[in-house]
């Protein structure tokens, strides 16, 4: 893998992680178009490329991150369904890397999904309006619906935000707790396979992933701006057909 294609990889994992539409499902059909095989090394660097995303999150929500002691609780609370399958499934879920059908399956599941439960929402009958509104109970179930995409193709943010309106969220409450939930699960996510794998890297590879780490997060931090702008006034639909669109791309490259 060259630079150039660490950084493109870095653009589309910044633009997709916090947007419903799977920044795994698109990391892997980016890397088949570039011709880059789903190695060990590969596959770690795509997961680590995601904490650079997750930084933006810190960087963008610091001031309530570093303050609040309530919304870490009950981050670690919704990251326990997640924590404990992704320890013991870890083997399982990374062989879902290698089948591009789960993914497209996933992308288009998702994608109706979205586009069913955005038929009978309405907004105004949530009553919970503000993360810190959110109990303990339904912090876990989020984290239940997270653990969902563990499977590529899912989506993290799809599935924690699709749990969120299910739950009684609006739009807005469920998108941020999914990117709040995101900085614990992430960074024990990069930790646990660094270690699993970092026999596997050579010094091309660290380059590689330095240039993939520090794009994904410039690039996180637009998207975020723009996810949080653009649900003001719209339904998650688009995001649906998209899903939708891409998993028949991908059932056209793959299958």
């Amino acid at each position: 893998m060259t630079v150039l294609e660490s950084f493109i990889l870095g653009v589309i994992e910044g633009l997709t992680e916090f947007l419903p539409v799977s920044s795994t499902g698109h990391l892997i059909l980016a890397s088949h178009l570039m011709g880059i095989p789903q190695s060990e090394v590969h596959k770690t660097f795509e997961v680590v490329i995601q904490l650079g995303s997750i930084l933006a999150v810190v960087f963008l929500y610091r001031e309530r991150l570093f303050k609040d002691i309530n919304l870490w609780k009950k981050l670690i609370v919704a990251f326990i369904p997640t924590g404990f399958l992704g320890f013991v499934f870890y083997k399982t879920i990374k062989s879902f890397f290698d089948s591009p059908a789960t993914v497209a399956f996933m992308l288009i599941a998702g994608g109706m999904i979205f586009i069913l439960i955005e038929k009978f929402y309405k907004e105004k009958e949530h009553r919970i309006k503000d993360v810190q509104d959110i109990s303990y109970t339904r912090a876990f179930l989020i984290g239940v619906f997270q653990s969902v995409a563990m499977i590529p193709g899912t989506s993290r943010s799809g599935a924690t935000i699709i749990g969120g309106l299910l739950l009684g969220f609006d739009r807005k409450t469920a998108a941020e707790f999914s990117f709040l939930l995101a900085v614990p699960t992430m960074f024990v996510a990069t930790a646990y396979d660094l270690m699993k794998n970092y026999q596997h890297f050579q010094t091309d590879n660290w380059i590689n992933l330095c240039v993939g780490f520090v794009t994904a997060f410039l690039f996180a931090v637009i998207a975020v701006k723009f996810f949080l702008k653009f649900i003001k006034t719209h339904t998650f639909i688009p995001f649906g057909i998209y899903r939708i669109i891409v998993g028949i791309v991908f059932f056209l490259f793959f299958l």
